[in-house]
C-alpha cells in the first residue's frame, strides 16, 4: 500500500494537433500543492512488439534508420497499434508479417509495459511467436526502410552486451522471450 496520491488534472489542451504528432499541454496540482501549468505529454499510439523465433531457433530481426536519435538500429519488429481498433495479437502478427514477411501460427503475450511514462502515454505490448515461417515479401510504410536479420537466439544476449541491441522495448522483449523459451524447454 502506498501514501503516493495522483497529481488533479485541471485543464488540457491539445498544442499540437498533427498526424505524426500529438502534444497535450496539462494544468495540474501535485499532492503538495503546488501548480504546474505547462506539463507537455505526448499522445502515442500503444505498440505491438514481437519476439519471432523460426522452427531453427534463429530471432528475426529488423534494422532500420530512426531518425529521433539518428541511427540505424538492429530492434524486434513492432508497430503502432489503436487499441479501439484491434487488438495486440492482430497488431502485433500485422506488423510482424509487414515488416519481414514472417508469418506467426500463435501468439503469446509476454507482458504490457510502460515505456516512458513520465511523458508518453502508450504501452508497449510483448508477444512472443513460435515458429515462424517467411511467406511474402515485407510491405513497408513510406517511412520504413528495413532490412530483415536473422540471429541464432544463443547469440542474441551477447549482441544486447556488446551494444548492437540497444533498444529498451527490444531488450525488454529478449529477456522475457528467451525465459519464456527456457521455461518451455524451446533451448
Amino acid at each position: 500500500m502506498t501514501n503516493l496520491k495522483k497529481w488533479k488534472l485541471l485543464q488540457s489542451r491539445l498544442v499540437i494537433n498533427n498526424k505524426w504528432c500529438l502534444v497535450r499541454q496539462d494544468k495540474v496540482e501535485l499532492s503538495n500543492g503546488t501548480i504546474i501549468d505547462d506539463f507537455f505529454i505526448n499522445v502515442r499510439p500503444d505498440i505491438a512488439l514481437i519476439f519471432p523465433v523460426t522452427p531453427q531457433q534463429e530471432i528475426v530481426f529488423v534494422r532500420q534508420y530512426r531518425h529521433g536519435v539518428k541511427e540505424v538500429l538492429l530492434e524486434l519488429p513492432a508497430g503502432a497499434f489503436n487499441p479501439i481498433e484491434e487488438t495486440g495479437e492482430i497488431a502485433a502478427s500485422r506488423e510482424l508479417t509487414e515488416e519481414t514477411g514472417y508469418v506467426a501460427n500463435k501468439l503469446i503475450k509476454l507482458a504490457t509495459l510502460y515505456d516512458n511514462p513520465v511523458k508518453d502515454t502508450n504501452s508497449i505490448h510483448l508477444f512472443i511467436a513460435e515458429n515462424v515461417i517467411k511467406s511474402q515479401q515485407q510491405e513497408l510504410d513510406i517511412t520504413e526502410e528495413i532490412e530483415v536479420v536473422l540471429i541464432p537466439v544463443d547469440e542474441v544476449i551477447k549482441r544486447v552486451l556488446i551494444g548492437e541491441i540497444s533498444v529498451s522495448g527490444t531488450v525488454a522483449a529478449i529477456f522475457l522471450g528467451l525465459e519464456y523459451l527456457h521455461k518451455s524447454n524451446c533451448i
